[in-house]
């Protein structure tokens, strides 16, 4: 993906708040040489922030023609409004060798024996993990294929297939689960209870 950034100048909270104002957001660029604040325009990066690929991929950011590839690292959002206050983005080439949050994608899942035919659910522990490898190698995504589980199984980390010179970082635990299969819990149906007649009342056809 690509997105256009423009120098920034002024710097300082007052600066940045008029900088907001204005619909554009303060930003820098760090990482493989001198760090360098950038201005965006609002809206555009709002609208890019709702895509997966921005969060998760190399970007080509083009800064007074010039285009660098950089990562997304940190996004401060304003507490309460839809606005994006501050944005940081890091330079990468191909020997940047990175540690980054990447989205699971889960595939199959109707098609497998857990669900088809045993009628359990199949429950998402995680929806993403953190990987490291060299960033001209980042995956936007990992896909995750449960079309072989069954009534009483998991699937953990080391189940995924992973390019070479990918890794999973788990920090200190061993193959962790990311998915799992659960039974449903059976619809218990009560039947209707009949009205007593009301106290007082004849019984229809009785005087």
């Amino acid at each position: 993906m690509k997105f256009v950034a423009f120098a920034r100048e002024l710097q300082g909270t007052g600066a940045s708040r008029r900088l907001r104002i204005a619909g554009r957001v303060p930003g820098i660029v760090y990482g493989a040489g001198t760090p360098a604040n950038i201005e965006l325009d609002h809206n555009a990066l709002f609208h890019a922030l709702k895509k997966e690929a921005f969060h998760s991929s190399i970007l080509e950011m083009d800064l007074a023609g010039q285009v660098e590839k950089v990562l997304l690292r940190n996004v401060q959002m304003h507490a309460w409004k839809q606005q994006v206050l501050h944005v940081d983005f890091q330079r990468v080439d191909a020997t940047t060798r990175i540690q980054k949050k990447v989205p699971l994608h889960f595939i199959n899942e109707a098609e497998s024996q857990a669900v088809k035919f045993d009628k359990c659910l199949i429950n998402h522990i995680v929806s993403e993990l953190e990987i490291e490898c060299l960033a001209e190698k980042l995956p936007e995504f990992l896909t995750v294929d449960l079309g072989g589980l069954s009534k009483g199984q998991s699937l953990h980390v080391n189940d995924i297939k992973l390019d070479a010179g990918i890794k999973v970082v788990t920090h200190g635990r061993k193959n962790p689960a990311i998915a799992t299969v659960v039974a449903q819990e059976e619809e218990v149906v009560v039947a209707p209870v009949a009205a007593a007649p009301a106290k007082g009342k004849a019984a229809k056809g009785k005087k």
